[in-house]
This record gives C-alpha cells, sequence and structure tokens, in this order.
C-alpha cells in the first residue's frame, strides 16, 4: 500500500508562484513514476506533469510547460511541482499520484494505482 499526502497549495495573485509537496509512504519511492494532475469545478481532471521514477525523464502539458517544474527526491520520498507565474487558469485541486509498475503513457490518469487526497491551489486575478 502506498499513501500519498500533499501540501503547498494556497491563495496567490495572479503572476505568483506556489510550490507543491508530496510525502509518500509504504514501498521504496524510488519505485514509482509520479505525476501530478489537477481538477478545477466542473471539469475532468487533468494531467499536469510527470516524472519517471529515476527522476531523469520529466513531461508537462503544454499549458504548463516553461511555468511548471516536477522535481522527485527518491531520498526523502517526496514529489515537488514549483508554480510559477500562476494565472487563474490554474485554479484547481492539484493532485499527486503514484505509478508503481512499468508506465506506457505517464500523462494518462488511468495509469495510476494511488493518489493523494489533493491540495487545493486559487489563483485570484
Amino acid at each position: 500500500q502506498v499513501q500519498l499526502v500533499e501540501s503547498g497549495g494556497g491563495l496567490v495573485q495572479a503572476g505568483g508562484f506556489l510550490r507543491l509537496s508530496c510525502v509518500a509512504s509504504g514501498r521504496p519511492f524510488s519505485n514509482y513514476h509520479m505525476g501530478w494532475f489537477r481538477q478545477a469545478p466542473g471539469k475532468e481532471r487533468e494531467f499536469v506533469a510527470g516524472i519517471m521514477r529515476s527522476g531523469s525523464s520529466t513531461y508537462y502539458a503544454d499549458s504548463v510547460k516553461g511555468r511548471f517544474t516536477i522535481s522527485k527526491d527518491n531520498t526523502q520520498n517526496m514529489l515537488y511541482l514549483q508554480m510559477n507565474s500562476l494565472s487563474p487558469e490554474d485554479t484547481a485541486v492539484y493532485y499527486c499520484a503514484a505509478r508503481t509498475w512499468g508506465v506506457k503513457d505517464i500523462t494518462s490518469a488511468r495509469e495510476y494505482d494511488y493518489w493523494g487526497q489533493g491540495t487545493q491551489v486559487t489563483v485570484s486575478s
């Protein structure tokens, strides 16, 4: 069993920044491919960023590319999402997710086995 707990969300003005964190417990963290997803009210959950288990490869949604950075610290069992130049369109509940075996499409929510409870990010204009 894997438990994921996000933190770092909050209210920020447009143009500001936040850093989300996700701590994992359970199996060795280095075994997990990880992802960040978000869900805005009335919308489907969407992929934001993903990182392979070693941290060697990262993937981003076009909407956040160049503004967000995903990183993984296997020694601390931590996943991060640095979010810069935030806009009101980034307002959503952000979730971290873990995939414990091989992954075919790191951008697909269906690939992930475990999810955190989410953390709210609100960007005011």
